[in-house]
């Protein structure tokens, strides 16, 4: 008598469980992306103000084509306004083309952004979303015209190409893309779910 009552005590609470566990679950991972996001975004925020920063600075303190040296020939200071694309080296005459894709990008950005859960990608999209945003910025707010402006430059790397802060972020992010698709992490995080289970 007393097996049938401890038998039949575990059977209602089996459905229990199960219940109280899938009612977690889709409420964490989604505050969880709703966090990275929100980093990213900060991170995004963060690289924009410290473009747009530095811009203003060079455009105050620097001359047009006078070179500051910081590290003899290798690292300098000179003012380029760049009409192409990234770096000062490609793509000149194309600056309109070059907004349209710009703002594509940061679309295609946001809306990743909703599926985030791995740090890695959020640091990497951040830095993708802020560096796009500021050069962004320049394209459409700087002369000569809406669309058509030119980006700001000052950082002389060598005689190769001069480049800013927006350039820095864009080619770090794309690094860290590289490596987190090299070792197999998602944007959703799952690998990473995979590799803790």
């Amino acid at each position: 008598m007393s097996s049938t009552p401890t038998g039949a005590q575990p059977v209602p609470e089996i459905p229990d469980e199960p219940e109280a566990a899938s009612s977690t679950p889709p409420s964490e991972p989604s505050a969880h992306r709703g966090r990275l996001g929100r980093w990213a975004l900060l991170l995004a925020g963060a690289v924009l103000v410290v473009d747009q920063l530095t811009k203003w600075w060079a455009l105050t303190a620097l001359t047009e084509g006078v070179r500051v040296p910081l590290l003899g020939d290798l690292l300098g200071l000179t003012l380029v306004f760049n009409p192409g694309a990234a770096l000062s080296i490609m793509a000149n005459g194309y600056t309109w083309v070059l907004t349209i894709v710009v703002v594509a990008v940061v679309v295609v950005i946001f809306r990743a952004m909703r599926r985030l859960g791995s740090v890695g990608w959020t640091v990497a999209l951040g830095l993708l979303l802020g560096g796009a945003l500021g050069n962004l910025v320049d394209r459409l707010l700087r002369e000569p015209g809406f669309a058509r402006g030119e980006v700001v430059d000052m950082i002389a790397y060598a005689d190769f190409f001069v480049g800013n802060v927006a350039d820095i972020a864009i080619v770090v992010a794309a690094g860290l893309i590289v490596v987190l698709s090299f070792r197999g992490v998602g944007i959703d995080g799952s690998r990473e779910a995979r590799d803790a289970a």
